[in-house]
């Protein structure tokens, strides 16, 4: 009931339709665990069509070894962006709610609350 209350305050709960109608052809999942640091990947990771970074790694400063792409950003709350400049317009958040706190954490967000 919880999560079926919070989905009807938010003004779109389906992909959006670049992400609905884009055949995806070549996914790449991008970790935050720095295994990339120093492998000079970032060209072959820009190339894939859907880029999926993994919690709140960061990309500026490291963009030779990760690449600048993010088609999704998925992150649990407490590894969210703090400032909205942190939330490229053209990538999709995705916060992966599991515990009863992260669905609070969604209700304030939407409706601009203190947590």
């Amino acid at each position: 009931d919880k999560l079926k209350d919070l989905l009807e305050l938010l003004p779109e709960h389906d992909l959006p339709e670049d992400l609905k109608s884009k055949h995806c052809k070549r996914c790449v999942v991008v970790g935050s665990g720095g295994i990339l640091h120093g492998s000079e990947l970032g060209h072959l990771l820009n190339q894939f069509d859907i880029v999926i970074r993994l919690n709140d790694a960061p990309v500026q400063g490291y963009t030779d070894d990760v690449g600048n792409k993010t088609t999704i950003r998925m992150t649990y709350p407490e590894g969210a962006p703090l400032s909205e400049h942190e939330y490229p317009p053209a990538s999709l958040f995705v916060a992966v709610l599991f515990k009863s706190v992260d669905f609070n954490w969604l209700q304030a967000m939407v409706k601009n609350e203190t947590l």
